[in-house]
């Protein structure tokens, strides 16, 4: 990618830091629109929060601070808590037990709400019926922020393989030098020893040719 944008560049010529992060984003960008087509808006702001080195858990919004709530949702939300608590079913069996030996015992049946309870089954009724729309709100707040839960594990899992991406290049490349100046460094101990050997051979020569000459004057 970078000798089709500079086709002057060699083998030998340098890149600074934020060239080769750009061009690491490019790679990243081409190599998921290869993968699985065009980029999303979370997608891109993966590879954005990659190029800056920023972190991205503390920029996600997950949906549970109160203040991204509406009045409604916040409400809906409490009336669903207490309504699926112990609390709540414990208060409205006596409530109704309450109600039913009022009107039994100490209205003698003959008070505002005489057996069958015709009162007591419709407020029962309404209860029922107002209690239903709210619990499905309550559940829909939950779906939405299982939602975002979603999503944002996708970023954090995104640029994680990205990341794991990036630094077995890096590990690749590292081995690559690695390996290359191990086989620098033998060729030169090879080359040191072929010298010493050279050298040697010479000094064992001339010791030869000492005794050859001191034997002829003898």
């Amino acid at each position: 990618m970078v000798r089709k944008d500079h086709p002057h560049i060699s083998p030998k010529s340098h890149l600074a830091i934020s060239e080769l992060n750009e061009y690491r984003q490019k790679y990243l960008e081409h190599l998921f629109a290869k993968e699985i087509g065009e980029l999303t808006e979370m997608e891109k702001m993966v590879l954005q929060k990659l190029k800056e080195h920023e972190t991205l858990t503390d920029k996600l919004d997950d949906g549970d601070s109160p203040s991204n709530f509406t009045f409604g949702q916040r409400v809906a939300d409490k009336i669903a808590t207490f309504g699926g608590s112990w609390t709540f079913i414990i208060m409205f069996l006596l409530f109704i037990l309450i109600w039913m030996a009022f009107n039994i015992y100490w209205l003698a049946n003959k008070g505002f709400d005489p057996y069958p309870f015709i009162l007591l089954n419709l407020i029962l009724s309404c209860l029922a019926a107002l209690q239903a729309p709210v619990i499905m709100m309550s559940q829909n707040r939950q779906e939405e922020k299982d939602r975002q839960r979603s999503k944002n594990d996708y970023m954090i899992n995104l640029k994680s393989e990205l990341e794991v991406r990036i630094l077995h290049e890096k590990i690749d490349h590292l081995i690559l030098h690695q390996q290359q100046d191990m086989m620098e460094i033998q060729q030169t101990q090879l080359e040191m020893l072929n010298e010493v050997n050279q050298a040697l051979k010479k000094i064992a020569g001339s010791s030869n040719n000492q005794k050859h000459t001191n034997s002829g004057q003898a």
